[in-house]
């Protein structure tokens, strides 16, 4: 059977926000199919970026599959404005909620795909018994709430640890690693059992987009 290909879903924290709709069409015109949205409020992590209004106007832009991951507290009270505005999948953190089933639940009725977002620390058991009902698990591999930090290695094994428990349970659930993620160690986290991995700095800093997503797959099925 054929090595199924990684998703690139690069990070728009690290595009030139001035050209932003230029920067959504430059990634459609590359290849890219995903887009990474990171929603931050300023009080789950320290950086604030924007929200719906924000997502509304990219979706006018383009038909890329947008990734967006919420940094927010409570995110249950936005769900459906996320949806509304576009968000093909709303990631939120296990963290952020005390009612973290009945928020995937919501995330699915808006008509969105449900993910959940781990801490580095936050030990995967926490998700366990709604891994069936997720289509992706977001590991973060550094602290939210910043671009441009170095991976932090001990998420290798819990990527590992993530796949097995998937595995385990007969789901399909997809693998996403965001933070450091680099061409140099891409293979090793695809390896690992990542299906969709996250680069802002890594990706956006090497224009041409096409040739950096081309490369990125490269390593990725290490060639």
């Amino acid at each position: 059977m054929a090595e199924k290909e990684t998703i690139i879903s690069p990070s728009l924290l690290s595009c030139d926000f001035s050209r932003l709709a230029d920067e959504l069409k430059a990634l459609e015109e590359a290849g890219l199919k995903w887009a990474h949205l990171d929603v931050m409020d300023g009080k789950f992590v320290p950086n604030i970026t924007f929200g719906p209004p924000v997502i509304k106007s990219m979706r006018k832009e383009c038909n890329l599959f947008f990734d967006c991951h919420l940094m927010i507290e409570q995110p249950e009270r936005y769900i459906t404005e996320f949806a509304d505005a576009g968000a093909d999948l709303i990631c939120i953190h296990a963290e952020s909620t005390n009612h973290l089933e009945r928020a995937v639940a919501a995330i699915v009725e808006a008509g969105a795909k449900p993910a959940i977002a781990l801490n580095p620390a936050t030990p995967l058991e926490s998700i366990k018994y709604l891994i069936p009902q997720l289509y992706m698990v977001l590991i973060m591999s550094v602290n939210p709430g910043f671009g441009g930090q170095k991976y932090i290695p001990f998420c290798t094994d819990k990527v590992r640890d993530l796949k097995a428990m998937i595995t385990e349970q007969k789901a399909d659930t997809l693998i996403q690693l965001d933070g450091g993620v680099t061409i140099d160690n891409c293979r090793e986290l695809v390896e690992a059992g990542a299906d969709v991995l996250v680069s802002g700095s890594a990706f956006f800093k090497f224009p041409p987009y096409a040739e950096r997503h081309k490369l990125f797959i490269e390593r990725c099925a290490g060639k």
